[in-house]
């Protein structure tokens, strides 16, 4: 059980690293006035979702500020904590600017991920990262606009797990894309983006 567990999370490396990979060259835009090579990616859109708290959130509540989106699910055996954990590193090596950023945790299991089961859930890691669930039809629309891989996946007993693109995708605050963090991505890299995204102006 074991080796098809690593198996299958080996696959979800791998596709999710060539998943961004290729976002970012199909999406590849022409020098722009400073010279720099700059690439825009149609990731993100109009989306009608549920906080952990229970208050709806919208693409719009989420423009005005920078973010991070990582989309997992609770049942995740490492991937989701691990990169959770690492996000409150992130936060925490921030500093102040850190409060100038939100980080989300969108579940791509609906079914089971309702919003009292987030709010206990991410009550472990830092108080910033904010929980979004919802409806199937609403969650499948979110993981479609931002190009995720999200697949649920039967196991022993009646049960099922969930595999899933492993990046956590950062937003500016006009809600354009800005890049992606890679899973286990060297920290001093994270932190160096997540400046740049606070860093940039219009």
């Amino acid at each position: 059980m074991n080796a098809i567990r690593l198996a299958l999370w080996t696959a979800v490396f791998l596709l999710g690293g060539f998943l961004a990979y290729a976002t970012l060259t199909w999406t590849m835009q022409t020098r722009g006035q400073s010279g720099v090579e700059m690439a825009r990616a149609e990731v993100g859109g109009a989306f009608t979702a549920v906080r952990a708290n229970g208050q709806s959130i919208t693409q719009d509540d989420m423009k005005g500020r920078p973010h991070a989106l990582f989309f997992g699910f609770t049942h995740c055996p490492d991937v989701c904590p691990t990169t959770l954990y690492e996000a409150t590193l992130w936060l925490k090596g921030l500093g102040a600017q850190g409060n100038e950023l939100d980080v989300y945790f969108v579940t791509v299991d609906p079914e089971r991920d309702t919003p009292e089961t987030l709010a206990q859930y991410l009550s472990a890691f830092d108080k910033r990262i904010e929980g979004v669930t919802g409806t199937p039809e609403q969650i499948e629309k979110l993981v479609k606009a931002w190009r995720v891989y999200a697949e649920k996946v039967p196991t022993e007993g009646d049960d099922y797990t969930m595999n899933h693109t492993a990046t956590t995708y950062l937003m500016d605050a006009e809600g354009e894309f800005f890049g992606t963090i890679a899973y286990g991505e060297n920290s001093d890299a994270a932190q160096a983006k997540l400046k740049r995204l606070l860093a940039k102006k219009g």
